[in-house]
Formats: C-alpha cells, sequence, structure tokens
C-alpha cells in the first residue's frame, strides 16, 4: 500500500477573497475542521501517515498550527513553482522504488485510495489521475480528461466551453505517481502538471492511467463551492467527514463549543457556527456560516452569507461577507 503523500498547500487562495486574507487557504475551515485536516485525516484512515506539503502564502500560520504534529512535514517555498515544482522540491521526501500519491489542498473528497491505487498497479502507468464525473454545463469550470476505453488518457482540454467537452470528467488534482516521474520534472522551474507534465508524458509514448471516483469530491476554490461543501456536509453527503448536526423544525446546523441562541433566534436552511458565537433576540440566520467569536445583535437577518471571526454583526446582511475589519460586500 502507499506509504507517502504530498498535500499541496502553496496556493495564495484569490478566489476566496476576504477568508484567504483571514487564513491561508489550507487552514480555511469547513464545518470548524480546516481542509488539510480532513485531508490528512482521510490518508491516515488508509494507513499513510509520512506526508509533506508545501507552503508558501501565510506559510508561518500553517507552521505554527502543525508544529506539534510529527507525521507532517513542511517544505516552505521561497516562490511559488507551480503544481509540478512544488512537487519537485518534495522529491526528496520519497523513496526511489515507492509510489506515492499527491492530493490538492484544495479539495474535500471521500475518494478510496485502497482502490485508486490498485488501479494504478494493475495499469503499469507512470501515473493515475483521479477523476469525478461532473454535469455537462460545469465541465467549463475544470480542467477535463478524456480516456480511451482502457482507461488511459487520450486527451485533455482545459475548461472547455460545454458545446466543445468531449467527456465530463473533471481532474480532481488527486494523483498517483511512480518516483520516475521526477524524470519529467525539472528542477527549479515553474512547472505544471495539466500544461506541462501531462502533455510531455503524452509525447514520449507514456501512458496515464485514470481512476472514476463514484463518490464526493469537491473543489472549494471560490466562495460558492466554499459555501457548498458546506452544505453537502451538513447533509451527510461527504462519507470521511460526518461532524454532529443538529436538526430543527426550519433547518440544521453545526456549532462549535459555546453556541448562545438568545430568545427567538431562528436557524433557517443549513448554517454552521464556530467557538463562541451569540444569537441575538429575535435574529435569523438563513444558510450562512459564522466562524468563531461572531456576536449577532437583536432583530437582524443574515442570509447566504460568510461573517468572519471576532466580528459583531449590527445590520442584516444578504449574500455578502462581514469581517471585523471591513464593511459588507458582496459576493
Amino acid at each position: 500500500m502507499l506509504k507517502k503523500a504530498m498535500i499541496m498547500a502553496a496556493g495564495v487562495g484569490s478566489r476566496l477573497g476576504e477568508l484567504s486574507e483571514e487564513c491561508p487557504k489550507p487552514l480555511v475551515r469547513l464545518v470548524n475542521k480546516p481542509a488539510m485536516d480532513i485531508i490528512i485525516e482521510h490518508l491516515s484512515s488508509f494507513g499513510i501517515d509520512k506526508i509533506i506539503a508545501n507552503t508558501y502564502y501565510k506559510s508561518e500560520i500553517i507552521e505554527q498550527y502543525y508544529k506539534n504534529n510529527a507525521n507532517i512535514f513542511l517544505n516552505k517555498e521561497d516562490k511559488l513553482s507551480g503544481t509540478a515544482g512544488g512537487v519537485r522540491k518534495c522529491r526528496f521526501f520519497f523513496d526511489k522504488d515507492e509510489d506515492f500519491i499527491v492530493m490538492s489542498g484544495d479539495g474535500l473528497s471521500d475518494v478510496d485510495i485502497s482502490r485508486a491505487y490498485d488501479s494504478h498497479k494493475k495499469s503499469g502507468a507512470i501515473a493515475t489521475i483521479v477523476l469525478k464525473e461532473v454535469e455537462k454545463e460545469r465541465t467549463s469550470l475544470y480542467g477535463i480528461v478524456v480516456p480511451d476505453e482502457n482507461s488511459f488518457v487520450l486527451n485533455f482540454q482545459e475548461k472547455p466551453k460545454t458545446s466543445e467537452a468531449e467527456s465530463n470528467l473533471a481532474n480532481t488534482g488527486i494523483y498517483i505517481f511512480k518516483y520516475e516521474i521526477f524524470n519529467y520534472i525539472p528542477e527549479n522551474t515553474f512547472y505544471d502538471f495539466a500544461k506541462n507534465v501531462f502533455p510531455s508524458l503524452m509525447q514520449n509514448g507514456e501512458k496515464i492511467n485514470t481512476y472514476i471516483h463514484r463518490g464526493y469530491w469537491s473543489d472549494i476554490g471560490s466562495i460558492e463551492q466554499y459555501k457548498e461543501s458546506h452544505y453537502d456536509i451538513l447533509n451527510h453527503k461527504v462519507k470521511n467527514y460526518t461532524p454532529t448536526v443538529v436538526k430543527t423544525k426550519t433547518g440544521r446546523y453545526s456549532a462549535g463549543s459555546n453556541l448562545i441562541m438568545k430568545d427567538n433566534a431562528e436557524v433557517y436552511g443549513n448554517c454552521v457556527f464556530g467557538d463562541n458565537c451569540l444569537l441575538g433576540k429575535n435574529s435569523k440566520i438563513i444558510n450562512s456560516i459564522l466562524w468563531d467569536n461572531v456576536k449577532v445583535e437583536e432583530n437582524i437577518i443574515i442570509e447566504n452569507s460568510i461573517v468572519l471571526s471576532n466580528t459583531t454583526v449590527k445590520r442584516n446582511l444578504f449574500n455578502g461577507i462581514e469581517t471585523a475589519n471591513r464593511t459588507q460586500t458582496a459576493v
């Protein structure tokens, strides 16, 4: 079985806006747990407990968070070097005679790693890409992969128009590699798997295997996908992460410690509350996510919004993001 993994955790996460300004993208929480923690626990459930992650943006926060975790090795980059370039800088961590798995730090997935690895071994390929079926009308959001009848890559399409998509199989950013993959990644060069490595493999006659994941996968790189992932977790669509969910007559929610709900405060739809949240009298929270130490004053409505930590909400908030340091911004 696989013994080692890499988590790609260097990205800035600009599409997450204020969320990644608050903390680095790998530590942005999904129902009160950092995304990278969910990935680490998932890897550990398959016996993979030797993990390296490359860091760049707000690396000191990630280092502080994992300083007492002996199984997580962090490799700080001085400048971004692309998906493949970041893996190349972690070459020293891997053994020459063993395969390894690479996962994106902004992906939420319950992929069966054992089955994916079995497919990789049987294929004999230098690389395996985990794919996920997406709705045809959403193919323009993803890198699309076209496999042949033997599950080997036939073609790649980067965010094709719906009318031009040759398949609806999205690249999840989960890869299994032989050590020989490093022969195709130059040192100290900005290099990307989709744009550089995979085309080079095909030009050199190397086969790239594919494995179709039938379970859950979401790229949490945007605000809408971030919110959608929360709702999927609350509705138990993610097998490897099932936090406690409280059901009410009007919705469901998950909360950290010390949630205080004053008289007639109500929760509708799917909501998440961090630690030490206070919902004022007659407040209504609808399909929203509140981080830690959020105070909602009386008679306030928050709908389809995100409130970041240490914020007091003094006015109604619709389809927005509220922070302690800024006024409301539209999503």
